[in-house]
């Protein structure tokens, strides 16, 4: 189903939504990061609160220091540099009385007998549940403000006694870290010592992280923005011009397009857009030619048809054998020039459907004329007694980037016009040459009767034929198949009359490589 919906989106939905989702598993990795950066800052400090404790429980016992007011004071005097990393460190008594605090050593030793009833603290934060945290020796209480009375004496019925407690104490400016612990000898409890310490630094780092975290993520969300607005206006609306062009061409609308400015881009999209251009192009050319040709082809069949339906109907009411015999023939005829032009369409077709296949490559066309000519040249000799002579200008190669099969085929048909033109015993001629401007030359030249029109580009077009003696053996499609070979090469074709006798020249250039 999500496949589906993503399926359905367009290519800038799909970005935004990917990055939306990467964004969001991102943001929870980092908020989990985040909420566990200052638990851990402060079980580094607790840790640390916790070994001076039981190094000091250690050092009361051994020592055998009575825990009062004076022992304490005289302990903290002997042994301050124990405590000289530390902010604050206090002793109290089993009724919460100060025994001794770091902060008063210098102060009037009355201080020490003050009673410290409503010392607020705040708890480390917990989860939702009431459950109580263990991290090796540190014990985390609910996040709530508590006295310390009220704390030690959840302390003493709670199932974690005789290990620490640790507590955070936040104000505007200031954040403490308090850890406190019970001090036990010969398995009674004597009192208790709390260490407490400024760690603005936790409260520092972790403010530093978050921000960095927040103008990270606003640094990536104005990324994914400008990349979004990139993304549509170069590449998402051109393609989208682009859908809209070929709907154009599909619906044949007239609407006009932007595909010119698409063309003109230098990078993929610009490339992309030629080819459907061009592509494009060719497609219409194609159908427009199989509209003109089908056309062509209706009226071609046409005359004959009507040739034959008059025909007929004069051979149901003629009588005259002689006029039978001629109306025959004419029927005959007909059919011969209606099969002849549906043998020839379907051929061509069938040519066009090859040469989309077919694939261009470097070709020496000489060997391939020479080929033709020595064919043609065994049946014609036989046939009609036409010689067919062929010549170069000396060079051994003649290179050109062409189809083998389809260069046969331009020469065939060229010999076959010629010899239809030709009488017994006459000659053609087959020259091959380079040009100056690095072009192949090919001539075809026969001492037939020559074009009798003034414009010889007719010739080369579909159904033209100039042969009213053997009219139904010929289509009129044959030189226009050569046309379109040509054509095919990226060559050119001129027809043209021999000046010095009677006889037809066709030229054929193709570009050399």
């Amino acid at each position: 189903m999500f496949s589906k919906y993503l399926k359905s989106l367009s290519i800038l939905k799909k970005f935004l939504f990917i990055n939306f989702i990467i964004f969001t598993i991102i943001s929870l990795f980092t908020f989990i990061y985040l909420n566990n950066v200052q638990p851990n800052l402060i079980k580094k400090k607790s840790v640390k609160h916790l070994n001076v404790i039981d190094n000091t429980i250690n050092t009361l016992v051994r020592l055998d220091i009575k825990f009062d007011a004076d022992d304490i004071r005289k302990f903290l005097f002997s042994t301050r540099f124990i405590f000289q990393n530390l902010d604050r460190v206090i002793f109290f008594d089993n009724d919460v009385n100060i025994l001794g605090d770091t902060d008063t050593l210098d102060l009037d030793p009355r201080s020490f007998s003050t009673r410290l009833d409503e010392i607020e603290f705040e708890s480390l934060n917990q989860n939702e549940s009431d459950k109580k945290e263990k991290n090796d020796n540190n014990n985390l209480t609910e996040n709530k403000n508590l006295s310390l009375k009220d704390i030690l004496n959840e302390y003493l019925n709670s199932d974690t006694y005789g290990k620490s407690y640790t507590f955070i104490q936040e104000d505007l400016n200031k954040f403490k870290l308090i850890t406190i612990k019970n001090v036990i000898k010969e398995n009674l409890n004597i009192g208790y010592i709390a260490i407490v310490e400024n760690a603005n630094d936790i409260k520092i780092a972790t403010d530093e992280r978050k921000a960095f975290v927040v103008r990270t993520a606003i640094a990536v969300g104005f990324v994914i923005l400008i990349f979004s607005f990139v993304l549509s206006r170069y590449f998402i609306k051109p393609i989208q011009n682009l859908v809209s062009y070929t709907k154009v061409i599909k619906d044949k609308s007239q609407t006009k397009t932007n595909i010119e400015s698409l063309k003109s881009r230098n990078d993929e999209l610009g490339l992309l857009s030629n080819s459907i251009d061009d592509m494009t192009i060719e497609l219409q050319k194609r159908v427009a030619h199989a509209e003109n040709f089908s056309t062509d082809l209706v009226h071609e069949i046409r005359n004959p048809l009507a040739s034959l339906k008059s025909a007929s109907e004069i051979l149901q009411d003629s009588n005259n054998l002689e006029q039978r015999l001629k109306l025959l023939n004419i029927l005959s005829h007909d059919v011969l020039r209606i099969e002849r032009l549906i043998t020839d369409y379907s051929q061509m077709l069938k040519d066009e459907v090859a040469l989309s296949k077919e694939k261009m490559r470097k070709i020496n066309i000489e060997p391939i004329i020479q080929s033709v000519v020595e064919d043609y040249n065994n049946i014609q000799k036989v046939k009609k007694n036409i010689i067919i002579k062929y010549e170069n200008d000396g060079k051994e190669k003649y290179i050109i980037n062409g189809i083998e099969n389809r260069i046969e085929q331009i020469i065939a048909n060229l010999l076959d016009n010629s010899i239809s033109f030709c009488k017994q015993g006459e000659n053609i001629f087959v020259n091959i040459s380079n040009t100056t401007d690095k072009k192949i030359l090919v001539k075809i030249i026969d001492d037939g009767q020559g074009f009798k029109e003034k414009d010889t580009s007719k010739i080369f077009r579909r159904f033209y034929s100039n042969r009213p003696d053997k009219f139904g053996e010929h289509s009129g499609l044959g030189l226009n198949i050569v046309k379109n070979l040509v054509d095919l090469h990226d060559g050119e074709i001129i027809a043209s009359n021999r000046l010095d006798r009677d006889g037809a020249i066709v030229e054929i250039k193709f570009p050399g490589v």
